[in-house]
């Protein structure tokens, strides 16, 4: 008997964490781009180059970058199936390329405007992408805690942009001290580009397209702490489930537009409104409204020095990295629900505090204004931030995944837009009303979450799927995270297993103990 084949080139614990590496660095470009306009945006040499921009061009600027997000949404929406998750991230981050040296090289407003929109297509293609790979290549059980990961990269990404904003402002008055956080951004492009080449596709995209056994060589390279034999007990059940339900969404027909934006046996409409629901949870809590304009916001609402601005703004983003991951050890155990539920509660608090702050407007309450501001990025990342990057990839079915994840981060760019553009105009003319109104967002989305949104922590993309099979659209009853299942099985690491006999439990037993050693 020849010995059972698998890939040992980069398998098992290598393999994940280099496709754990390569998706943190286009999480971690997002929270980058985030903000690194915020740190640039009032250096003397910025407003000379661009003529002084007022509060409305300020808003154009960086929210523009939002609307080619949404572009990059569209053509996801549009090719993204076709190209696989990989070949998506791979073109995203090309145009992301390109429009990083449009940016870095632009000299006229116009220019500036339509170089943001460019590294915005890339992103938003990057975003439909990433979350759809690395949800159908790791396992339930760990699923969770690698979005927390990523999600703490978001957080990373705003300290990263205002010290590199506040270091490279030493240059001034020359045009580098801005034009160097801008082409920053290609560093992470890099690291992409140059890892992406020796990683798989999604199995669970490979099965959908007819390509079975590069899928269970996939399947065998990701099992274990180094990879297993493509025969594995394990593997060929993982294929199998795949294939069933592959098989079963085929026989009803080719998802299309219209069947996203019908309700029919899988329940379609339902999960796309679910799925963008905690990306409009994302934006309408008021993060970005913080995160794009913090120096902005200290300096202009409560009289800080630009200096003390970007250094406090630089601090706060570093306690909100740092923070951001103790959702780690508890994601999957606690829940998606009740995450987002003590997280939305959390964040109106500290809106209604800070509004009252700033209406107080002593200097004892500017300073506590800048406390529940470090408050509010705390209890932000704690849930609505890691929850609003998983949710959508996790409930949709196979067949629409890649449209329906599409279609909630188009609504997460566009109300981006909405909220960037409008903030710099917004703390001019409204205040302390600007955060009673993310203060009133923030509670409504405590009583959505508990009577719409079923929980998926510890449960298999399947076993989601069989939740909307069963459950019809309205009150969800599915509240608690799956039981916890043993750590020394794999085959029940992913959900309940049968077997034809004892022979066969026993021969995965057997393996099992053996991937573990």
């Amino acid at each position: 008997m020849g010995t059972p084949k698998t890939n040992s080139t980069l398998a098992g614990a290598r393999l994940r964490g280099s496709i754990a590496v390569t998706c943190g660095a286009a999480f971690l470009l997002f929270g980058y781009d985030q903000g690194v306009f915020g740190a640039v945006v009032s250096l003397p040499s910025f407003r000379l180059q661009f003529n002084d921009p007022s509060p409305n061009l300020e808003g154009i600027f960086a929210a523009i970058y939002d609307i080619g997000c949404f572009v990059g949404c569209i053509v996801a929406f549009l090719g993204a199936e076709r190209f696989g998750r990989k070949g998506s991230l791979m073109w995203g981050t090309w145009i992301m390329v390109i429009g990083t040296i449009l940016q870095a090289s632009a000299y006229e407003s116009v220019q500036m405007i339509i170089s943001r929109i460019v590294s915005g297509i890339g992103n938003g293609i990057n975003t439909c992408a990433v979350p759809m790979w690395q949800a159908e290549c790791f396992q339930a059980h760990n699923r969770g805690a690698m979005l927390v990961i990523q999600s703490a990269l978001i957080a990373f990404g705003h300290p990263l942009s205002t010290f590199m904003g506040l270091a490279s402002s030493q240059a001034e008055p020359s045009g580098f001290s801005w034009r160097w956080p801008i082409a920053f951004q290609g560093a992470f492009c890099v690291i992409i580009l140059m890892v992406l080449p020796w990683l798989p596709e999604s199995p669970r995209w490979l099965v959908a397209h007819d390509r079975p056994e590069e899928a269970q060589d996939i399947f065998a390279r990701l099992a274990g702490q180094s990879g297993m034999p493509v025969d594995h007990p394990y593997v060929v059940d993982q294929l199998h489930q795949i294939k069933e339900n592959v098989a079963e969404e085929q026989r009803i027909g080719e998802a299309t537009w219209a069947e996203v934006f019908t309700e029919g046996k899988l329940r379609n409409v339902s999960r796309v409104l679910l799925g963008a629901g905690p990306y409009l949870f994302n934006q309408w809590s008021g993060i970005n409204s913080l995160a794009y304009f913090l120096p902005i916001t200290f300096e202009r609402n409560i009289g800080l020095s630009r200096q003390l601005s970007l250094i406090l703004a630089g601090v706060l983003g570093l306690q909100y990295f740092l923070v951001s991951w103790l959702p780690y050890f508890f994601m999957d155990r606690v829940g998606r629900r009740t995450l987002l539920i003590w997280s939305s509660a959390a964040c109106s608090v500290c809106m209604i505090m800070i509004a009252a702050m700033l209406y107080v407007n002593t200097l004892p309450a500017q300073w506590v204004f800048v406390a529940f501001c470090f408050i509010f990025f705390d209890v932000f990342s704690w849930g609505i931030l890691p929850v609003s990057w998983m949710y959508a990839a996790e409930i949709m079915p196979l067949r629409t995944r890649n449209k329906g994840v599409a279609l909630g981060v188009s609504t997460h760019w566009l109300s981006n837009f909405v909220v960037v553009y409008v903030t710099p105009q917004a703390i001019e003319n409204l205040g302390y009303q600007l955060y009673i109104i993310w203060a009133v967002f923030n509670a409504s989305f405590v009583p959505i979450t508990w009577f719409f949104y079923p929980e998926t922590a510890r449960r298999s993309l399947e076993e989601v799927d069989q939740i909307f099979l069963t459950e019809k659209f309205g009150i969800t009853h599915t509240r608690k995270p799956a039981p916890k299942r043993p750590r020394g099985s794999i085959a029940a690491m992913e959900g309940n297993r049968s077997f034809k006999d004892d022979a066969e439990k026993e021969q995965v037993e057997v393996a099992d103990s053996t991937a573990a050693k």
